[in-house]
């Protein structure tokens, strides 16, 4: 047996096909407003399909948190699909077709309303048909079903015996199932509230195994995980997980959530886990032939999971500049790697020139010393003559034979760290730096000096390549 429900209002956060599936899990979704279902054993649980029938149309009226739409249906059961959609969509209220009396229900129906989509007809042959039957006089579906099959199939071939099968009520067919929408979420409700991270570790290898599957299922992968734990002390612990690549591999997450989990541990015992991801196609990378491989990246992504849990979440990533003067002065971003599609310029340019770097021969390289070598300097009128200074790793001394300077910079003069400091660039004479090694550097060498004029305290900053 089949049941059509038939809703001819618009359903505007929950379909009717969301709703047919709290009856039975075969679901044919005909049309936005037209569903059937399959009440073959749903006996057992609603009993007759009389009594299945007012259970549709009572809880249909329901409110939505109630599991309803707020809406009146017309419910109609037949021995046959297509019998249960025309007379769903036909008559209000509960209908009921008893086996062999399709025509004593769908016997008054104009021919005109048969619903050719369901034997898989075009509208324009269709319509041809229907404009036949009407110049031979035939208006209803009892009518049509009434024609001799011999004559109907040689006057309007195999097109028209399909429909007059339908007029009659007696196609045969499977339903079209419905596949559900697929689900990216998990959760438990625990008997006993956890608060150790090693039996909450096999919750979570549980939950991600049935994510995972899920996601291999549909060929798809994951670079967001939310995880929110219900403490408790009816409070909530919510991560969020962001993968710089799409992975799919439970053991990787499974890593990185108890790695997450000890850094940020929840302040309670917990009581429920969900956990959630947002469905993308998996990356497919393919390298040259010539291109040196890049790490992997769940292995490097560990691997920057485990250096963030030693030295801390904002002490790992990639140096970006900062929108200031100041010198030396960058933040941590999260480290990603990002293909880069180089596009081929033409022979003529049309990139900026400026950009271009003509002889990369005459290029200098900036060597910072962290931290700067504090020094002491000879000064006279104003210019710097003599340098002296020592470190751990260098010692930088010598006579300046060339400079340029003085550049003054200063800012954030609101703030107590605060900066303001003379900058030149000078050469010092041979024998100007040895390295712990003992390594005596070059007969003549660039660096970067500067002087605070807070403290009037002079410093080697960095030299060039």
């Amino acid at each position: 047996m089949f049941a059509c429900i038939y809703n001819h209002e618009n359903l505007d956060r929950r379909s009717l096909a969301d709703f047919a599936y709290t009856f039975s899990p075969l679901v044919e979704e005909t049309k936005p407003d037209t569903v059937v279902i399959d009440v073959g054993g749903c006996e057992l649980i609603f009993g007759s399909a009389y009594q299945l029938a007012n259970e549709v149309i009572v809880r249909a009226r329901k409110s939505r948190m109630d599991g309803g739409l707020e809406r009146k249906v017309n419910v109609a059961i037949a021995d046959n699909p297509d019998a249960a959609i025309h007379a769903g969509t036909r008559l209000k209220g509960i209908t009921f077709i008893s086996p062999g009396e399709e025509l004593t229900c769908l016997g008054e129906f104009p021919v005109a309303i048969l619903d050719y989509s369901l034997v898989n007809i075009e509208k324009k042959q269709a319509e041809e048909i229907f404009e036949t039957l009407r110049l031979w006089g035939v208006h209803t579906f009892r009518d049509f079903a009434s024609l001799p099959i011999a004559g109907v199939s040689e006057r309007l071939g195999q097109e028209g015996l399909h429909l007059q099968r339908l007029a009659g009520g007696k196609t045969v067919r499977h339903l079209k199932l419905k596949q559900p929408s697929p689900v990216f979420s998990t959760s438990i409700e625990l008997d006993h509230a956890i608060a150790e991270l090693e039996p909450l570790s096999f919750i979570f290898a549980r939950l991600l195994n049935q994510l995972c599957a899920t996601l291999n299922a549909y060929a798809l992968a994951t670079n967001d995980l939310l995880v929110e734990m219900q403490l408790e002390n009816q409070t909530s612990h919510v991560r969020k997980l962001s993968l710089p690549n799409p992975m799919q591999d439970h053991k990787v997450f499974l890593k990185l959530l108890l790695l997450d989990t000890e850094m940020h541990p929840p302040q309670a015992a917990v009581r429920a886990i969900s956990i959630t991801c947002d469905p993308v196609k998996p990356r497919v990378l393919q390298n040259g032939l010539f291109i040196p491989l890049a790490p992997a990246p769940d292995k490097l992504e560990l691997t920057l999971a485990r250096l963030a849990k030693l030295v801390g979440e904002n002490n790992i990533g990639s140096p970006a500049l900062i929108d200031t003067h100041r010198p030396d002065s960058f933040s941590i971003k999260r480290f990603a790697l990002k293909t880069r599609v180089e596009k081929s310029r033409s022979r003529s340019g049309t990139g900026n020139p400026q950009s271009a770097i003509r002889n990369p021969q005459f290029v200098l390289g900036f060597r910072m010393f962290r931290p700067p070598l504090r020094a002491v300097v000879q000064v006279e009128q104003g210019l710097p003559r003599q340098i002296s200074a020592w470190g751990k790793l260098r010692s930088v001394y010598g006579k300046v034979v060339n400079l340029a300077g003085p550049w003054r910079t200063t800012g954030d003069w609101w703030r107590v760290d605060r900066w303001a400091r003379d900058e030149w660039d000078v050469a010092l004479g041979s024998g100007s730096e040895i390295r712990k090694s003992g390594e005596r550097i070059g007969k003549q060498i660039l660096y970067r000096i500067y002087r605070e004029l807070d403290s009037d305290a002079w410093f080697v900053e960095g030299s060039y390549d």
